[in-house]
């Protein structure tokens, strides 16, 4: 992600946005821009292209009103912005780097802002294959894609994914499937690209049997009664 690195690198600052969920990078995440303090954010970052940061927080779990520091986060890129005429916004981003939140800075604005360090994954020091691990969770995404679309057609289609480089490849499963927060908030902290695929690669092969059994059940089931062979049941 050079280009990425270019235009973030260099960034100490960020708008946070608190959220009750974690943004992958390369995943979209379209937003409704109501709140006035949020307004004046997507105001004072730019609009179209602006970033700002999307940090996880729970008002129901936590006891603070706002993410702590030492937390990871994301930013996120505005890809498509609609104003309304009401003043309201809604915006799709994409997420982009990742950082740690170091503390909260007052620059008088309604929203929070806070010191953030970027961060990318690291070397592997023990020498795993990343393009044979991402090779295997690019394999077992596919077979879990085919088992869904043949259950559910296109209601049940995932997303469209190219294999890419390992380190996208795991931010983009990770970001395909239906995760809970404590699982994407692992992977997106994570700082190896390896461990990442392993992770990832022990779900889908948990998944990859049960859903391709399904598949097979509901493909049969829909033969019956049109079929001239007789089925056992």
């Amino acid at each position: 992600m050079p280009d990425i690195f270019a235009k973030l690198g260099e960034v100490k600052q960020l708008a946070i946005f608190p959220l009750p969920l974690v943004l992958l990078p390369n995943e979209f995440l379209p937003l409704h821009i109501f709140e006035d303090r949020y307004r004046e954010m997507l105001t004072n970052v730019g609009g179209k292209n602006g970033t700002f940061g999307v940090s996880l927080f729970d008002p129901e779990s936590n006891l603070g009103d706002r993410p702590e520091p030492g937390t990871v986060g994301c930013a996120a890129e505005i890809r498509e912005i609609e104003t309304l005429d009401d003043g309201r916004s809604n915006i799709v981003t994409l997420g982009t780097m990742r950082y740690r939140l170091i503390d909260y800075v007052d620059v008088g604005t309604s929203y929070f802002t806070a010191d953030v360090a970027f961060f990318a994954d690291e070397a592997d020091e023990d020498g795993r294959d990343e393009e044979t691990l991402a090779d295997d969770v690019f394999a077992l995404f596919q077979r879990i894609a085919d088992a869904a679309f043949k259950m559910s057609g296109n209601r049940g289609r995932l997303p469209a994914i190219t294999r890419g480089s390992p380190e996208q490849l795991s931010f983009l499963v990770g970001a395909a499937f239906n995760f809970d927060n404590e699982l994407k908030y692992e992977l997106l902290a994570m700082t190896s690209t390896a461990t990442r695929l392993e992770r990832i690669k022990a779900i889908l092969s948990q998944m990859v049997s049960q859903m391709e059994e399904s598949a097979d059940i509901h493909a049969r089931s829909r033969t019956n009664g049109h079929s001239k062979k007789k089925l056992d049941i």
